[in-house]
C-alpha cells in the first residue's frame, strides 16, 4: 500500500471554476477503494503526526501571524490536541472498525447480527478561523479514521494557515483523496453547490443554516460545530479563589476570548457579587499585569472587522457606563484589554449577541432558579459552567440546562477529554465529535444480519391457515408456550 500512496502531487486549487472537476476527482478515487484498508488509515494519521513534529515551528508561526497567538497556547490548544487525536486513533482503530456482533432474535432464529461501521464516503470540511489549525486537521483525524476522503476549506480570515495547510497537507497525506481549497465566499458556495456524503463545519450559526440548507438538497448529513453565549453560575459556596482562575484562564487565555467555549458572561449570587469582581480583577492583573497590552500571553483579535465588532459593545451608552476593569484599545494593534462590565441591561447587544471577544458581562442573579431561568429564555449554548459546592446546587443545574456540555467547577477544560462528546444542541449546533465520537461522525453503522439455509418454520410462508396465524401471532407477542400449543391445533 504505501508504495501506491500519492503525495507532493497535487496543491490547493485557487479558482472556483476548478472545484467540480477537483470533487470528481476525490469521489473516483474514493470509489477505487484505498482508503478502505485499515493500514492506509494508519499512514495517513501518521503523516499528520510527521507533519507536526518537523513543521511545529512553522505552524506555530502562522498561528502567531493570523491572531498573535502565544507559541505555548498554541501548542497547547492546537498542535498538542491534534497530535494526541492522531495517537488516539492509530491505537483505538482496530476496535473502532470491528463490526459490532449482536445477539440473534427468536423471529429470525437462527441468525446472527453485526453493526459494521463503514465510512460514509467523500466529506467536505469546512473550518473556523479562531483556532484554524486544530478546527481543519482534528476533523480530518475523524475523517481519515473512518476510511473517508476529504476536502478541506479552512477559513479565509486565517490566511497564513490556510496558505501552510495547502502546502503541507499534499506533503504530508495522501492528495488524492485529501485536498485543500484556499479561497472565500465565492470558493465555499461552489463547494456546497456538489454533492457530499459528509459536510463537518465550524463556525456561527448563521452560516450554519446556510451550510444546513446546502446539504439539505442531497440530504447530505452534517455536523455543526456552532457557538453561543457560554454562560457562568456562581454560587454562593463557590471556593472564588480557585473558581475565578480558572474563569480567567478559559476567558482570557483561551485565544482572548475568541473561541466558541469561553466563558460570554457570568451571573454571579448577589451576596458574592462585589467579592467577584474584585477578586477577578486581582486575577486579571496578576495574569496579565497592570497593562496587559505588555503581556506576552494573550493574542490579538483577529482582524479590523472583529475588532470594530467589539469596539462597537464597548461604545454602546448601555454598556460604556457600566465598565468597572479594562475598556482599553489600540486600533492600530487591535487590541482591547480584559474587560469586565457590571449590571449589563438583558436587552443590550452585549446579552443578545455572542462576544467571541475579551468582555465579559457580570450580571447580580438572586439564586440558581434565576440563572436557570435567564440562560433557559436563550438559545441553548455549546457549554454552560457552575460553580459550587453545594451538591443540590450541582444537581439541579446538571438536570435544568439543556446545553452542548457542562463543567462543574471549571472552564473548558472538557475540550481535553476525547472520551467526552464535544458538539452542540439546538442553536450551538448538531452531532459531535472527538475520540470515537470522530470516527463515529464520519461513519455509517450498517446493520448485517446473517442467515444460513436452515431453520425455516412453515408458518412464514403462505397460505396462511388459522393455525399458522395462531402460532406467528403468539411467536410476535413473545407468547412461546401459546405458539407451541397453536401448533396442537387446540387454540381456536
Amino acid at each position: 500500500m504505501e508504495e501506491d500512496l500519492e503525495v507532493g502531487g497535487r496543491g490547493a486549487v485557487r479558482g472556483a471554476a476548478e472545484l467540480p472537476r477537483l470533487v470528481t476527482e476525490v469521489r473516483e478515487a474514493y470509489r477505487n477503494g484505498r482508503t478502505r484498508p485499515a493500514a492506509w488509515r494508519v499512514q495517513q494519521l501518521n503523516g499528520i503526526i510527521r507533519m507536526i513534529s518537523e513543521r511545529e515551528s512553522e505552524i506555530v508561526q502562522t498561528l502567531y501571524t493570523d491572531l498573535g497567538k502565544p507559541s505555548h497556547e498554541s501548542y497547547v490548544t492546537e498542535v498538542s490536541l491534534v497530535r494526541s487525536a492522531c495517537k488516539l486513533a492509530i491505537k483505538e482503530l482496530k476496535k473502532w472498525m470491528a463490526p459490532l456482533k449482536v445477539s440473534g432474535s427468536i423471529t429470525t432464529f437462527p441468525s446472527w447480527g453485526a453493526i459494521v461501521a463503514e465510512p460514509l464516503g467523500v466529506a467536505l470540511v469546512i473550518s473556523a478561523w479562531n483556532f484554524p489549525f486544530l478546527l481543519s486537521v482534528e476533523p480530518l483525524v475523524g475523517a481519515i479514521s473512518a476510511g473517508c476522503a476529504m476536502v478541506l476549506k479552512p477559513s479565509e480570515v486565517a490566511p497564513a494557515t490556510a496558505a501552510l495547510l495547502s502546502k503541507l497537507v499534499p506533503l504530508y497525506l495522501d492528495s488524492s483523496v485529501i485536498r485543500v481549497v484556499e479561497g472565500g465566499v465565492d470558493e465555499t458556495t461552489v463547494l456546497l453547490d456538489q454533492q457530499w456524503d459528509k459536510i463537518f463545519y465550524t463556525g456561527s450559526p448563521r452560516v450554519g443554516r446556510i451550510v444546513m440548507a446546502a446539504a439539505s438538497k442531497h440530504l447530505t448529513p452534517v455536523t455543526l460545530e456552532l457557538g453561543g453565549k457560554c454562560p457562568v453560575y456562581i454560587d454562593r459556596t463557590a471556593d472564588l479563589k480557585v473558581g475565578l482562575r480558572r474563569i480567567a484562564l478559559g476567558k482570557w487565555g483561551c485565544n482572548n476570548g475568541q473561541a466558541c467555549i469561553a466563558p460570554d458572561y457570568l451571573l454571579i449570587d448577589e451576596i458574592i457579587a462585589s467579592e467577584v469582581v474584585d477578586t477577578l480583577i486581582d486575577v486579571i492583573e496578576t495574569f496579565y499585569g497592570k497593562d496587559p497590552k505588555t503581556s506576552q500571553d494573550l493574542s490579538r483579535i483577529v482582524n479590523t472587522k472583529h475588532y470594530s465588532r467589539l469596539a462597537g459593545f464597548l461604545d454602546d451608552p448601555k454598556i460604556s457606563s457600566k465598565i468597572v476593569h479594562g475598556g482599553a484599545r489600540d486600533d492600530n494593534k487591535l487590541y482591547i484589554s480584559p474587560t469586565l462590565v457590571c449590571d449589563v441591561p438583558m436587552d443590550s447587544t452585549l446579552m443578545s449577541e455572542e462576544i467571541f471577544g475579551p468582555i465579559l458581562p457580570i450580571i447580580k442573579v438572586k439564586g440558581v432558579q434565576e440563572a436557570i431561568d435567564i440562560i433557559s429564555d436563550r438559545p441553548k449554548p455549546l457549554v454552560a459552567y457552575v460553580f459550587t459546592k453545594n451538591k443540590e446546587v450541582e444537581k439541579r443545574i446538571v438536570a435544568s440546562i439543556s446545553s452542548g456540555g457542562m463543567v462543574v467547577n471549571d472552564t473548558i477544560v472538557h475540550f481535553l477529554n476525547p472520551g467526552l462528546p464535544f458538539g452542540g444542541v439546538g442553536e450551538s449546533g448538531m452531532s459531535s465529535y472527538h475520540g470515537k465520537f470522530s470516527f463515529d461522525a464520519f461513519s455509517h453503522k450498517k446493520a448485517v444480519l446473517y442467515r444460513n439455509n436452515l431453520g425455516d418454520v412453515p408458518a412464514r410462508f403462505p397460505p396462511f391457515t388459522t393455525m399458522k396465524q395462531n402460532f406467528r401471532r403468539a411467536i410476535m407477542d413473545g407468547h412461546y408456550l401459546s405458539a407451541v400449543i397453536s401448533l396442537t391445533g387446540l387454540k381456536k
